[in-house]
Order: C-alpha cells, then sequence, then structure tokens
C-alpha cells in the first residue's frame, strides 16, 4: 500500500503522447489491469496504449511479462510511499509507525480506489508459475521487514510476528475498504495497531 501511487488514473492517452512504446504499454496495462483486473485483454491494452502488439513482444515477451514488469515499477513506488510516510513521523519508531497507518487510513479516499493491486493480482493469476507472483511475494516481504524495522528499533519483543500481524491489519483494511467502504476498516484498524505498539519498550 501507498495505493494512491500505484497506478496513476489522471494521466490520459494524450498526456503520454511523448512517452515511447514501453512506456505507453506500462501506462496502459497499470490503468487496465488495476480497473479491471489482471486477466484484461491483451487487445484492450494494445487499443489504449497504441502500440503494435511486436512491441509487447519486443518489450516485455508478453502479456505475462507486462504485467510482472507494471507490478515491479509499482512496488518500488509503493515502498518509496511506505519510506516517506515514516519518515514523516520523525525519529522515534512508535511515532513512526503511526504516522504510516494515519497515511495508509487516507488511501481509500483516492478516485478509483479497488484495494491493493499487488493482492487483486495474486489472487486472481491461477497460474502459480506467472512471474507476478514472484514480484508481488517479494515486494511484502520488504514492506513486512520495513515494519519489523521499526519495530525492533521500539523494542518489540517479537519483531518478527508484531510484523506480521500489522501486515495482517494493512492487507485487510485494503481488501475490505474495496468491498465494503461504509465500514472505515483502516480507521477501525487504529486501535489493533496501538495493541502491537503498546507491546513495544516505554520511549525514553
Amino acid at each position: 500500500m501507498v495505493y494512491s501511487q500505484v497506478v496513476d488514473t489522471t494521466k490520459t492517452q494524450k498526456a503520454a503522447r511523448g512517452e515511447g512504446p514501453r512506456e505507453r504499454l506500462l501506462r496502459a496495462a497499470g490503468t487496465l489491469t488495476y480497473r479491471e483486473g489482471a486477466h484484461v485483454g491483451i487487445d484492450a491494452i494494445l487499443t489504449s496504449a497504441d502500440v503494435a502488439r511486436r512491441s509487447l513482444y519486443q518489450h516485455f515477451g508478453g502479456k505475462d511479462g507486462l504485467v510482472a514488469e507494471v507490478l515491479r515499477e509499482a512496488s518500488e513506488r509503493t515502498e518509496q510511499g511506505y519510506s516517506d510516510a515514516l519518515a514523516s513521523g520523525g525519529d522515534d519508531p512508535r511515532t513512526r509507525l503511526r504516522a504510516l497507518f494515519a497515511h495508509l487510513e487516507t488511501v481509500p479516499d483516492a478516485p478509483g480506489y479497488r484495494g491493493c493491486p499487488f493482492v487483486n493480482a495474486d489472487l486472481s493469476l491461477a497460474d502459480p508459475a506467472h512471474p507476478a507472483h514472484d514480484v508481488i511475494r517479494a515486494h511484502k516481504r520488504r514492506l513486512r521487514a520495513l515494519l519489523e524495522a521499526e519495530l525492533r528499533a521500539a523494542g518489540h519483543p517479537d519483531p518478527v510476528t508484531a510484523g506480521v500481524q500489522l501486515m495482517l491489519l494493512i492487507d485487510g483494511a485494503a481488501v475490505t475498504a474495496a468491498s465494503r467502504p461504509d465500514e472505515q476498516p483502516a480507521a477501525a484498524a487504529r486501535a489493533l495497531v496501538e495493541l502491537v505498539i503498546s507491546q513495544t519498550a516505554p520511549a525514553s
């Protein structure tokens, strides 16, 4: 998550005309797969990107490679978003974690929000050999590592388990916000986040 940065739906095809075929394919695939699902037809992507089919194979080897690259680039933006949100909390790891979750509460308000693109893709791509699965799981491991580092710095007695707990809250809130936004799951998770943080050593 910082899903508002994952798919930039504000840039139109007109704004992307100066981009090359590779960039147009990534932009079109990012928008369409997030909005319509990873199974969106390749013809729709090619039409939206206004590129020839051979460009797809030349740059990505096919649709599977394109989807994997979309998610890889999205993971870089998302991880940077996590780092920026943590940094906004200053030096204390507890405050940094609270700043991250405060930011994540605002993400479902973004226009066109449809949940976590990584979870969505992981569940919808039935082929276990699809290259996107490795990209997604590596991304989630890196996010968990960021959380674990803050928990460890805060003196949590079991930062590994606590990191998994926070990731469960993040992913669960994202899925619920996409299907039942009226429940305001990110705000509801705040008390559970505080339970995890409360197990850390008192600030000196």
